[in-house]
């Protein structure tokens, strides 16, 4: 059985203090990291197989790639509310929200409320993983109805504004993805990305044009003509 201080090790054998240099100019905190490619994580996950106490341990190391690792490791099925709002909250840089929503978090049903509700919260990296969150059930859970992700732009509408850019780029990803998903969803987004384009705050502006951009691409436009046939 493999345990924390075992994987912990081995991460440090793997740390790259180029590594981290570079990923702070990617805007990635520096602060607790190591330099380990998401590559290596990935073959260690593959390696060690899910474990629900494990992934807890190597949370609580507070060290950034054994964070993404327990995303890798723990057990959807025993995620509970209270450890996703507490993991949450922990996040301090966007690589780790993503990774952990659309490793972890995704995969449960608890997923849209979590989202909906993080939307609303004040905190950076709390806001970028509602978002994210949306734009991965989007990509992911293929069977859900369309009605789940209407739900979510008048939430996307309302956040546009934000001026901080780890929140713009989130929000933008999320109507994308949803705007990608289906010949349903499609035009609904193209419409709210054009009131954006047209909104007052230039935060708004930018997520509607960008996304506008790629929604109405001839290359979106027949994927999804494709998915109606």
């Amino acid at each position: 059985m493999t345990t924390a201080e075992a994987l912990l090790t081995l991460l440090r054998t793997h740390a790259n203090p180029d590594n981290v240099a570079g990923m702070a100019r990617f805007g990635i905190n520096p602060a607790h990291t190591l330099g380990v490619p998401v590559a290596t994580l990935r073959t260690l996950a593959r390696q060690t197989g899910r474990d629900h106490a494990l992934a807890l341990a190597l949370w609580a190391s507070g060290i950034h790639e054994a964070r993404i690792l327990a995303a890798l490791v723990d057990e959807p099925k025993k995620l509970t509310e209270a450890q996703m709002d507490s993991w949450v909250r922990d996040f301090d840089s966007w690589d780790v929200c993503d990774q952990v929503c659309s490793n972890l978090f995704d995969k449960t049903p608890l997923a849209y409320d979590k989202a909906a509700a993080w939307s609303a919260e004040a905190g950076e990296f709390v806001k970028r993983a509602g978002f994210v969150l949306m734009a991965m059930l989007a990509v992911h859970d293929k069977q859900a109805p369309d009605e789940r992700f209407l739900a979510f732009l008048p939430l996307i509408e309302r956040e546009a504004g934000d001026e901080r850019n780890f929140v713009k780029k989130a929000v933008n990803w999320a109507l994308r993805q949803i705007g990608k998903r289906n010949a349903t969803l499609h035009p609904q987004a193209v419409s709210l990305a054009a009131a954006l384009k047209a909104h007052p705050a230039r935060a708004a502006r930018w997520v509607g044009a960008d996304a506008l951009r790629e929604l109405s691409s001839a290359a979106v436009e027949a994927k999804i003509k494709k998915r109606v046939v």
